[in-house]
């Protein structure tokens, strides 16, 4: 396993629809390990392969926060959102591609979501609390939308405005 690079805001490549997956190979297989073994590191819940550059409709998460429970860790290819609950949940989103930023994003409270899973197999499941929010999150990387889209366009400007400055520093550094 290899840590990626995970891509920072603004990149045109974060704002790309990602491509469905035709098919699990090895080259996937060590795709979604590279992910999960750089969502652990950053630290994350969540990563989506656009944000390591990868124009793949993959996602890989693990909402298990718990001190000393064991991971969950989860690869979704080509999700899919089949129901959305009416009812609604307010969380705090961050994200790994835009470091240090976080504001409070509504999404529907539960979801049920089909995907493909490593063994080429089709699952469903349905997610609720902080899982429901995170696939959410994830699945609007592969259609290039960002947690800061939600927001108002002056709030999401001056985010862009800081991790346009911190690119700068990074590049400098």
């Amino acid at each position: 396993m290899a840590l990626r690079n995970i891509l920072i805001h603004p990149d045109p490549r974060l704002k790309k629809v990602a491509t469905p997956v035709a098919s699990v190979t090895d080259d996937l297989r060590r795709l979604a390990d590279d992910m999960l073994e750089t969502m652990y590191h950053a630290p994350g819940i969540g990563l989506a392969a656009p944000q390591v550059g990868v124009m793949d409709r993959v996602l890989v998460m693990d909402c298990v926060k718990d001190e000393g429970a064991r991971p969950d860790p989860m690869v979704l290819i080509n999700p899919k959102v089949l129901w959305t609950s009416e009812a609604r949940n307010v969380y705090e989103e961050g994200c790994l591609s835009i470091p240090e930023q976080y504001a409070e994003v509504e999404r529907p409270a539960e979801v049920e979501v089909e995907w493909m899973e490593l063994d080429g197999k089709t699952r469903r499941e349905k997610f609720d609390a902080l899982w429901a929010t995170c696939v959410q999150h994830e699945m609007d990387h592969l259609d290039g939308k960002l947690f800061i889209d939600y927001l108002r366009p002056l709030k999401r400007q001056m985010i862009t405005r800081k991790m346009q400055k911190l690119k700068r520093e990074m590049a400098r550094g």
